[in-house]
C-alpha cells in the first residue's frame, strides 16, 4: 500500500512502524487477549480497560480486542434473526487434533457444524469463530 512505512529486518517491535491488524469487539478485551496469547503463542502488547492486543514476535501485525458493552456473539452457522458472523480468523496447523485439544483446554468450544474434514471451526470464549486447518497449500479453502 502506498504511504505505508517499512522497517529494517531485526528492528525491535517497539520501534517498528506500519502496524496493521484486525480488531474484534469483546465484552472483556483482556480475557480475550489472554486466550489468544496462549492459543497463538503471541505476546500481549497492550492491555487496558477498553482494549487489548496480541502480536507475533516478528512482523507488524496484531490482533486486538475492543470493549463493547452491548456485545452479542455471532451464531455459527448463521440463523435467521441471530447475530451474523461478519468475519472469522483462519490458522493453519500441522496437527489438527492436537491444535483443537489445545484450543479447548484454553476455553474454546467446537462449533456444532463443521465444514470439512481438514478444518475445525471453534468459538473463542466471546463466541468469535475461528478455523484451524491442515493444508499443505497454505489456505483454508
Amino acid at each position: 500500500m502506498h504511504g505505508r512505512p517499512g522497517h529494517e529486518p531485526g528492528t525491535p517491535r517497539t520501534a517498528r512502524h506500519g502496524w496493521w491488524g484486525v480488531v474484534l469487539e469483546a465484552p472483556d478485551p483482556g480475557a480475550l487477549a489472554r486466550f489468544h496469547s496462549r492459543l497463538l503463542g503471541w505476546e500481549i502488547v497492550k492491555e487496558e480497560a477498553d482494549g487489548a492486543a496480541v502480536a507475533p514476535p516478528e512482523g507488524v501485525a496484531h490482533l486486538a480486542f475492543q470493549l463493547s458493552d452491548g456485545y452479542v456473539p455471532p451464531v455459527w452457522p448463521a440463523e435467521e434473526g441471530a447475530q451474523r458472523i461478519t468475519m472469522h480468523l483462519d490458522f493453519e496447523v500441522e496437527d489438527l487434533p492436537a491444535a483443537v485439544a489445545h484450543a479447548r483446554e484454553l476455553g474454546a468450544r467446537e462449533a456444532g457444524q463443521q465444514p470439512q474434514d481438514h478444518v475445525r471451526v471453534l468459538l473463542d470464549p466471546a463466541g468469535h469463530p475461528f478455523r484451524l486447518y491442515v493444508d499443505g497449500n497454505g489456505n483454508g479453502d
